[in-house]
């Protein structure tokens, strides 16, 4: 059990160094299955980065949030495809033919080279948004909705499942069904601040909701002992797992 509930944790490494970076690998690989590589981080260091997670024996979700025309976002997910990560995301919000295109050039370029398929994951609504950010930019309709609808829309392209809200999360596993996975960001175990995120649950509640894996970050890396705080959370997703 303790083993399927580290691959559901998934640790943000939100630093700008690779020294950092490799510091957290190490401290934190016995607890955590996945470590997530975001804009920062690669900007700064690039694939090199990947490829040192993967040498301490974890696994990459490399959250690039791909949103351009169709065929750059899919060069660039058979780019990561070559990288061996684990998970990538595009945002939902660059439509249906993007993330067709991307399915077929990832299914194409995985079963030429004889590779494991990475998860493709699309991004609903990010969890620091609310309906007043969405209206600013001209939708009209709740976070609940978009996130439903660009969810759905994410499954019929032939995506694997979806970032979003835990709050979401009962929702879309209503209308996407069960092997559909869910992702979260924005959970806080109960020992931890709310930071920057609007949308937040814990991770009991997350799991309970029908998310498949937790990102944390802050909640970890601001830790007076963040190894015992990744245990503790590890426990958690242990415990739900088994109700």
């Amino acid at each position: 059990m303790k083993q399927e509930a580290r691959q559901r944790l998934i640790f943000a490494l939100d630093v700008d160094e690779f020294a950092a970076a490799e510091a957290w690998v190490k401290k934190l690989h016995t607890n955590v299955g996945l470590f997530k590589v975001g804009k920062q981080l690669f900007t700064r260091c690039g694939p090199d980065v990947v490829r040192m997670v993967q040498a301490h024996g974890g696994d990459v979700f490399l959250d690039l949030k791909y949103h351009d025309i169709p065929n750059t976002v899919a060069k660039a997910a058979v780019e990561a495809c070559k990288l061996g990560v684990k998970i990538f995301n595009v945002h939902a919000l660059g439509g249906l033919e993007m993330m067709r295109k991307t399915v077929a050039e990832v299914d194409a370029y995985c079963s030429s080279a004889g590779v494991a398929r990475p998860m493709l994951l699309a991004v609903t609504i990010l969890t620091s948004s609310t309906a007043e950010t969405l209206q600013e930019v001209g939708i009209d309709r709740s976070v609940e909705e978009m996130v439903v609808r660009l969810a759905k829309l994410a499954k019929a392209a032939g995506f694997d499942g979806v970032v979003a809200s835990p709050k979401e999360a009962v929702l879309i596993r209503t209308a996407c069904g069960d092997n559909f996975a869910i992702v979260t960001p924005g959970v806080r175990p109960t020992f931890a601040a709310l930071d920057d995120q609007k949308r937040v649950t814990t991770p009991t509640e997350a799991i309970a909701a029908g998310a498949t894996a937790l990102v944390i970050g802050r909640p970890i890396s601001a830790a007076s002992n963040p190894l015992e705080a990744s245990g503790k959370i590890l426990a958690e997703i242990e415990s739900a797992l088994a109700t």
